[in-house]
Order: structure tokens, then C-alpha cells, then sequence
């Protein structure tokens, strides 16, 4: 591919030189590539067609997770989670050692591999939530918990410039990447003073079904507020809330 230079910036194609605009500036490539039939039946292209269905199962199955904790993802994720998540997901697929390749899957892949995952590359929780915590996934009851011990913020939380107030934030999820369907529940703490004083212990269980064979994911993040004439505003439109994947139960 060419950068495109000069003033004017170009999008659409002409002749056979395709012009576009990408994060990483205005482009140009020639068109090319294999016809579509060809890719579809030819022998030669098996592999790029196995690759291409379980690059597409990853992608669903990254979807129907986000959407799963939409409410908590809404102010904490990078620009470029989604292709991260994806690329996690070709992980758990591959994976599987019980399918064959080009019908690989999540179900039968490894889930776990996505505990750890952070949904915001700018701020990871790891490197923001220093306070000790428990985290738990009880398939019998369906509930999905964390617990953190009363802690002083001001040392415990790694907060951004203009921070006044935080919450803790979780999302206990049930996913069913076959039907493409899921069920979740979320918590989150009373808006709490930034300072040097101790909170109170903090316990979130998040209810899903009871005795589940479905993945099971705990998500928990921190929301930074700063506030201005008694009312709270989201610090920097929530760029630098974390958010990950703390726990994960596959089967």
C-alpha cells in the first residue's frame, strides 16, 4: 500500500488503484486479489478457506462477549479492542484439539485463555487496581463475585490526573457462542471519594443460571469521575477506565 501526499486526500477507486482512508492515514493500493469462485472451490486455497471460517467464528464470538457487557464496555475500551479480542478468540479456537481444521471452535477450544484480556489498552487494570480481591465462578449457583477488603483509594487505586470520585465495576456473563445468545448481570459500587480514607468492604455476585455448561466470564473495571459543583463528570469521557477479564470457567 502507498500513503497518499499533498492537500488533496482522495477516497474511492479509480482505474485500478483503490484510494481510503484508514487510523493510520490516507491510503492507496492497486486491486487485485484471486476471484471469488476460485477461492470458493480450488483445492489450492483449502487452508485460506479453513482459516477464513474460524477467523469469522472468532469474530462472532468476540461480538456476542462484548455485547454480553456492553453496559460496562461503553466507557472503557481502546480503539483497537475489537481486532485484540478477535486475535484472542483465533487463540481459544485453535485451541480446540477435537475438531478439525476449519470447524474449530470456542466451545471446544480453551476459554480460559482469555482470563487477563483488558478491553482498555491506555489503562489496564493491572496497572490501576492494587487492592487485593477475590474473585469467584460458582457453576452450581450460577454466581459470579468479587470481594475486596476495605482499602485505602488514594494508595491502592493508580487514578489519572483530575480524579475526585471512582467506582468498581463488574459484569458476571453466561455466553452461549453457538446460539449467539448470553446471560449477564452487572454491579457496581456508589460513587466513592478518591482520598486517603478506607472504604468499605466491597462484594458484588452477579447472578446467572444455576448449573450452567455455558462459558462464564467475570469482567470488573473502575469508572474515574471528577466532580464539579456537587455534580460527577466521567474524567477525559472515560478514556482511561480499565476493564478486563478477571475470571473465566469454560467446561
Amino acid at each position: 500500500m502507498a500513503q497518499q501526499k499533498g492537500i488533496i486526500k482522495l477516497r474511492g477507486t479509480i482505474g485500478d488503484i483503490t484510494f481510503y482512508k484508514t487510523k493510520d492515514g490516507h491510503l492507496a493500493r492497486e486491486k487485485g486479489g484471486i476471484d471469488a469462485k476460485r477461492m470458493a472451490t480450488d483445492p489450492a486455497f483449502q487452508r485460506t478457506r479453513e482459516n477464513g471460517a474460524e477467523f469469522g467464528r472468532a469474530g462472532k464470538a468476540g461480538k456476542i462477549l462484548r455485547s454480553s457487557i456492553r453496559t460496562l464496555l461503553l466507557n472503557a475500551a481502546d480503539s483497537r479492542m475489537v481486532s485484540r479480542l478477535t486475535q484472542s478468540m483465533i487463540k481459544v479456537i485453535q485451541a480446540d484439539l477435537i475438531s478439525i481444521r476449519g470447524l474449530r471452535n470456542v466451545i471446544d477450544g480453551e476459554a480460559e485463555l482469555l482470563a487477563g484480556f483488558e478491553f482498555n489498552i491506555k489503562s489496564t487494570l493491572g496497572s490501576t487496581l492494587f487492592a487485593e480481591y477475590t474473585k469467584t465462578i460458582n457453576r452450581v449457583t450460577g454466581e459470579i463475585s468479587i470481594t475486596i477488603a476495605p482499602f485505602v483509594p488514594a494508595n491502592m487505586i493508580a487514578a489519572p490526573s483530575g480524579t475526585t470520585h471512582f467506582k468498581i465495576i463488574s459484569a458476571g456473563t453466561e455466553v452461549d457462542f453457538e446460539a449467539e445468545t448470553f446471560v449477564s448481570a452487572n454491579n457496581e459500587t456508589a460513587t466513592l471519594p478518591w482520598n486517603m480514607l478506607p472504604t468499605v468492604a466491597i462484594s458484588h455476585i452477579n447472578a446467572v443460571t444455576a448449573n450452567s455448561t455455558k462459558p462464564l466470564f467475570l469482567a470488573v473495571g473502575i469508572e474515574f469521575f471528577q466532580e464539579v459543583n456537587g455534580q460527577f463528570y466521567a474524567l477525559k469521557n472515560g478514556s482511561y477506565n480499565p476493564l478486563a477479564l478477571v475470571a473465566v470457567s469454560g467446561l
